[in-house]
């Protein structure tokens, strides 16, 4: 394989403290890692489920999920995953999607006949694939795909991917910023086996949490009534069905706000009255991203 060896990426400043993600060396997800951990060992896990587990068996201290795409939306697995982990959110990191073409060393835009990468980052980059006719070929991870194409050595082969996955895997970037929109930004959170809780007074903070709704006529309306009576601001309210059940809908919502702030106290006790399984998911501070 050309480039790096992804191992070397891994084991590069190794200390006790590891944080691990879904996909391979090179996704975005580990370059997220590397800007917000650069001291800490990231620990690439193939699946959401094995990220979870490796946090909770202690194989990793965190872990550093995608949990919403601002054209995708949201990350499906992972509103399954954290009602019922082990795991809080302890912080929120925000990243531009980057992603560029690139092929092995020797190959140009004039030979490379495929493209492969995930499939929404095929989706989100159809301007670059429809001007050279590309044939999309569908991989698992954008840096995975990146991976296979340098191990084919192809010059009809090439992958989209972020610009770190050229980087370990010895790619030639032959167009930068192939994404079709500029604002094309993921949001992680972090994870924690302990709940650490972001100080009350000392900036803004978001707090995440799920609820499933009685089953009663308006039952949400009035659930939801306290935080309006109460001047709350819910920035995130998305439903999906639990175990299979029409009649069971369960809620993750987020609001501006900390728990121990009057208002959104008040509206969590009315919220109660209304619902059940109330969980807290995280209370931590806001990225800065959100203040753009």
């Amino acid at each position: 394989m050309a480039g790096r060896d992804p191992a070397a990426w891994e084991n590069a400043g190794v200390t006790a403290r590891r944080i691990a993600y879904q996909g391979e060396p090179g996704s975005n997800s580990h370059m997220v890692c590397k800007r917000h951990y650069p001291d800490w060992r990231s620990v690439p896990c193939a699946s959401f489920e094995d990220v979870f587990a490796t946090v909770e068996n202690g194989e990793a201290e965190l872990a550093m999920i995608p949990i919403d795409n601002s054209i995708a939306g949201r990350v499906a697995d992972i509103h399954h995953f954290l009602p019922t982990s082990d795991l809080h959110i302890i912080g929120e990191h925000f990243l531009r999607i980057q992603f560029n073409l690139m092929a092995p060393p020797g190959a140009t835009l004039d030979t490379i006949k495929a493209v492969h990468s995930h499939v929404h980052a095929l989706g989100q980059c159809r301007r670059i694939i429809r001007e050279h006719n590309l044939v999309p070929v569908i991989a698992g991870d954008t840096a995975g795909a990146a991976r296979e194409v340098a191990e084919a050595n192809d010059p009809t082969q090439a992958a989209i991917a972020p610009p770190l996955a050229a980087e370990i895997y010895g790619l030639r970037i032959l167009a930068r910023d192939v994404e079709d929109e500029e604002h094309n930004t993921t949001r992680f959170v972090v994870l924690s086996p302990d709940f650490v809780q972001a100080p009350r007074g000392e900036g803004p903070v978001v707090t995440s949490f799920v609820f499933n709704v009685r089953n009663l006529p308006a039952a949400l309306y009035k659930a939801l009534g306290g935080f309006a009576t109460n001047g709350i601001n819910m920035t995130k309210l998305e439903s999906y069905m639990v175990g299979g059940h029409f009649a069971a809908t369960q809620f993750l919502a987020e609001v501006d706000g900390h728990p121990e702030d009057p208002g959104l106290k008040n509206a969590l006790e009315e919220l109660a009255f209304f619902t059940t399984d109330v969980k807290i998911l995280g209370v931590y501070p806001a990225d800065a991203f959100r203040a753009d």
